[in-house]
């Protein structure tokens, strides 16, 4: 192009009007430094002007009391459109090309200056669809009450890119961007208002993966697009908002003033989740599995999941839940669980929805847990068969930790599942916090972007364009398996509880919402505007909708829980814990045993193992072939292999837990070489059960509560969890609280989870020192789990087993050794995980056991002058002093099963030495450790036996608020004296 022809381009281009001239200075010293870094047209202009490069540079810095942060991002964007760098968006050189040849086939010569404005003209179009597709969102329509006027962006005006009044009706080439070769300004504004910034908003240009961003594009995009329903689909709607509003309304008349936490001003819920699972069911979903808070879940209990209204009613009245034959505490209404069949179009879908406590999205983790195992269960490799759906308040989305760590597993192999459908229900509000003082962010959906989820925003008062949010956001789910948010703007009719006086702190919120219309009636007025219905068959829906009520109102009176489900399906052959105590088949065959310790020992061929692993598993198997010396690590490799050839699947996570904290598991070998994982606990034999072992994410809630919902869905599986140290738990003491400690009673739900915590005192400071053995024991009642400190590797292989050879299912809290991983005296035999054998709740000394690591003799029962009963490591201390001091008079016990307490056990053991001193030692300080909780029941024992000493004597630490000294000789000192204490003292 000649410097004539450039000159006469550029001088009528609007783009040289002065709110340009910034993006004009950055452009002429993008030029001077390299002349092919800008368009040829540029080019030849800026070469007309004859300017320095070193003055064109220095110009476009600006003064020195400029922005120090120049360019500015949006003239960086407006570059790289002319520069053709957006790879989803037509380019210059094609725009010019494909406008040439439409001109040609017209029989029309463009000139290259009429040429280059028209491309011009293009590419300032696509920056404006550009805009909206990224700011659309805030310009949008989505507060019900409108307290606040939608942001109107600069970058949403066409005067922004150049165009004046004038240019509105101009037709410009957009290249079927929008569905629409050539479209005129107003029209292109009229289309990308309609999708963007109307009722419905999609936030999706994060999203760095093409496909899915571009799938989504023209899945809303252009016409035919357009948010419609046929009038049975919005007569289907309009039925499920009577439904929901009526309820609500219906419990608020006859249980005035109590707590229900209704859905009221949130209805459109209800007609969404209907249209996840139909749509859903017709993608492939054969179980939902749902998690929510309390607000508006008892609407979702009767109009979603199917839950008898009578059911509901009865519990309003004082009745149970449970059966009257099922013992357990009970839970409030708003937190009990349900599941049901639906059935769309043909499609049979399960549905789940998990029990759960008030505390704000600590039901998450669980419900992918359950996702998780229900896919295993099913084969579900591609996890299109089970959709996870968490419900959430504005507040607890953007507040709650635990948020992230759920979409922290989203992507993660040992946890992923396929993506979860999130729902906030945006009240706008959380309890009587503002949004500007329980959030940083713009929307409380901001978490989300960490996983580049989509987010689409809707008006909840408006129905169709929530259900049409549902729609795609499912769609979008199912084909890429990725996490999905839909954010209902509403709001709270009654405050956060029915009882509650919102004016207190946000009157002008409620004055506002006094005035509302409710969803329903605005509903209503608009399918009546557009002739679908007359004015009174909404009143005819309410009334008869109103009779059903009220029949199943007089049914509650009489209901009766007729059915306990959570001894349904997988749980069908198992049954209830009594008190008589299950000892279990627990021993192995020793073929099994040799036949798992050669597997475990096995180094593939040509598989380049590190040095000390090679003699590590070099050890194992002389272990095996020798029959003793069997350690902590390998014992529990037994314990897994067997249960896999068992038929029983092992899942093991936790941080770093393939290796073990210690190195002392090395469950999974790693090439030296090549990096290749082998597992050897997957290659035992053929046939064998599915042996997992997870390196989890830094998380202690997020991933114990997965477990631990893994365990709800799958009972007929060993799954462990396993902290890094015992002290991490501390992390997690919600999930540990709320679900695994209670779960039984208040919600009927049996669990097997085994909780792995290192514990022990070895001198290393007061960090993962203590794994609060007294915590666990205080919430230790009515057979609610098991507390177990093992001594020995054959007794911990037996406790795992016996997790599994049960009739019922109990969680195991299980304190595990770090110095006795490699402890020489802390071995077993083959023989006592063979035939015939058990595991032992209270352990007799080692004296007395033949072939075990003491030789001393000890004298008979009647003259043992002291009984020392000890829990964990401070046995093997206590034993070492014991045999050097050659004190023979002197017993020591160990209890292994701290809770349910062994009472029996302990009465038949102790019955020997009724004459004895007794001693408690313990390596803990007094306020801590099992002391609290053994005393009592020891003192039961002494009196039961009429034990010349009737209570038991402490020995240990004193009492402190840190779990141990931070200074290795004053730990040893420590050690030594209450060692010394129990033994002689």
């Amino acid at each position: 192009m000649s410097e004539q022809s450039a000159n006469k381009l550029f001088q009528n281009s609007s783009f040289l009007q002065g709110h340009n001239a910034a993006y004009m200075e950055q452009l002429h010293a993008r030029y001077a430094k390299d002349p092919k870094a800008v368009d040829d047209a540029w080019a030849t202009f800026f070469r007309s002007l004859g300017d320095e490069p070193g003055l064109v540079e220095a110009e476009a810095r600006g003064p020195s009391w400029a922005r120090a942060d120049w360019p500015p991002t949006p003239s960086g964007d407006l570059i790289a459109a002319l520069d053709g760098r957006w790879p989803t968006e037509p380019t210059a050189d094609v725009i010019g090309a494909k406008l040439t040849a439409k001109a040609h086939e017209g029989g029309v010569t463009l000139d290259e200056g009429r040429l280059h404005q028209m491309v011009l003209d293009s590419l300032r179009a696509l920056m404006l669809i550009r805009a909206y597709r990224i700011r659309g969102h805030l310009a949008a329509d989505l507060d019900p009450l409108k307290l606040a006027p939608p942001v109107r962006h600069p970058e949403l005006d066409p005067a922004s890119y150049g165009f004046s009044p004038a240019d509105m009706d101009r037709p410009i080439f957009i290249d079927n961007v929008l569905g629409l070769e050539t479209a005129s300004i107003r029209e292109i504004v009229a289309i990308v208002q309609r999708t963007y910034c109307g009722t419905f908003a999609l936030q999706y240009m994060h999203i760095s993966d093409g496909e899915q961003a571009g799938w989504l594009k023209e899945r809303i995009e252009g016409y035919g697009n357009e948010i419609a329903f046929t009038k049975k689909g919005r007569r289907a709607i309009l039925q499920k908002l009577v439904e929901a509003e009526g309820f609500e309304k219906f419990l608020g008349v006859k249980y005035l003033g109590t707590k229900r936490f209704g859905l009221d001003g949130g209805e459109s819920l209800i007609p969404a989740m209907e249209q996840i699972i139909k749509r859903g069911g017709a993608l492939g979903v054969k179980d939902v599995i749902i998690g929510m808070p309390h607000r508006g879940r008892l609407s979702v209990l009767a109009n979603v999941m199917g839950k008898p209204f009578r059911a509901i009613f009865n519990e309003f009245q004082g009745g149970s839940s449970k059966p009257n034959e099922v013992e357990g505490s009970g839970d409030v209404k708003y937190h009990l669980g349900a599941s049901s069949d639906r059935e769309f179009d043909g499609n049979l879908v399960h549905l789940s929805l998990t029990a759960n406590p008030s505390h704000l999205e600590a039901v998450n983790p669980v419900v992918l847990g359950k996702a998780r195992a229900k896919q295993a269960q099913l084969g579900d490799h591609d996890r299109t068969m089970v959709l996870p759906v968490l419900l959430h308040g504005d507040a607890a989305f953007a507040g709650q930790g635990v948020v992230a760590e759920c979409f922290g597993l989203s992507g993660l192999k040992g946890h992923r599942t396929g993506g979860t459908l999130h729902i906030v229900v945006n009240n706008q509000i959380g309890f009587t916090t503002a949004p500007h003082n329980s959030r940083s962010s713009p929307y409380p959906t901001d978490i989300a972007l960490m996983v580049e989820a989509p987010i689409f925003h809707v008006n909840g008062d408006d129905p169709e364009a929530v259900v049409h949010a549902a729609r795609v956001a499912t769609e979008f789910r199912q084909k890429f398996h990725k996490d999905v948010v839909l954010d209902i703007f509403c709001y709270r009719r009654f405050g956060h509880n029915e009882g509650d006086e919102p004016m207190f702190t946000q009157p002008g919120m409620y004055r506002e919402i006094k005035k509302h219309k409710t969803t329903l009636q605005l509903y209503s007025e608009t399918l009546v505007a557009d002739g679908l219905i007359d004015e009174g068959v909404v009143d005819e829906m309410k009334a008869e909708f109103q009779a059903k009520l009220n029949e199943e109102f007089e049914a509650g009176k009489v209901y009766r829980p007729n059915k306990a489900d959570w001894l349904d399906g997988r749980w069908r052959h198992l049954g209830v814990g009594n008190e008589e105590y299950q000892r279990g088949v627990t021993g192995a065959p020793i073929d099994m045993l040799k036949e798992v310790g050669a597997a475990l020992s096995r180094i593939p061929d040509g598989f380049s193992a590190h040095k000390t692993v090679v003699r590590l598993m070099n050890a194992k198997r002389e272990m095996i072939e020798r029959g003793d010396g069997i350690d902590w690590a390998t014992a529990e490799a037994l314990a897994f292999g067997t249960l896999q050839l068992e038929g029983f699947p092992v899942r093991l996570s936790g941080q770093d837990c393939s290796r073990g904290t210690f190195s002392q598991r090395h469950a999974v070998l790693v090439d030296q070489k090549t990096e290749e994982r082998y597992y050897p606990l997957k290659h035992i034999r053929e046939g064998q059960a599915d042996f997992d072992v997870i390196d989890s994410m830094l998380s202690e809630y997020a991933v114990l509560g997965f477990e631990y919902g893994y365990t709800l869905a799958e009972p007929n599986g060993l799954t462990l969890w396993e902290a890094q140290f015992g002290d991490f738990a501390n992390g997690a003491q919600i999930m540990i609280d709320q679900f695994i400690c209670p779960g039984e009673r208040k919600w009927l739900r049996m669990s097997g989870l085994v909780m792995l915590l290192p514990h022990g005192y070895e001198g290393q400071g007061p960090e993962h020192s203590s794994a609060r053995i007294e915590r666990f024991l205080q919430l230790s009642a009515e057979d609610n789990w098991i507390v177990a400190n093992c001594t020995t590797p054959s007794n911990y292989f037996h406790i795992l087993r016996r997790q599994l050879h049960r009739s019922f299912r109990k969680p195991l809290i299980l304190f595990t050794p770090k110095s006795l991983l490699r402890h020489k005296h802390c071995v077993s035999k083959l023989e006592e995980m063979g035939p015939d054998s058990s595991f032992h709740r209270v352990l007799w000394d080692d004296a007395e056991m033949a072939g075990q690591v003491s030789q001393m003799k000890l004298k008979k029962d009647d003259k043992i002058k002291r009984v020392v009963l000890c829990s964990g490591k401070v046995y093997f201390d206590l034993l070492a002093a014991r045999d050097a001091q050659g004190l023979d008079d002197v017993y020591l016990l160990r209890l292994e099963q701290l809770y349910p307490f062994p009472a029996m056990s302990m009465t038949k053991e102790l019955s020997r030495f009724k004459k004895a001193e007794m001693i408690w030692c313990q390596e803990e300080p007094k306020n801590q450790g099992a002391w609290g909780f053994v005393e009592p029941n020891i003192e039961w024992v002494l009196e039961r036996i009429d034990a010349k000493h009737t209570r038991p004597r402490y020995v240990g630490r004193h009492a402190a608020a840190s779990p141990a000294t931070g200074l290795a000789a004053q730990h040893k000192h420590e050690q030594e004296t209450l060692v010394a204490d129990a033994l002689t003292g």
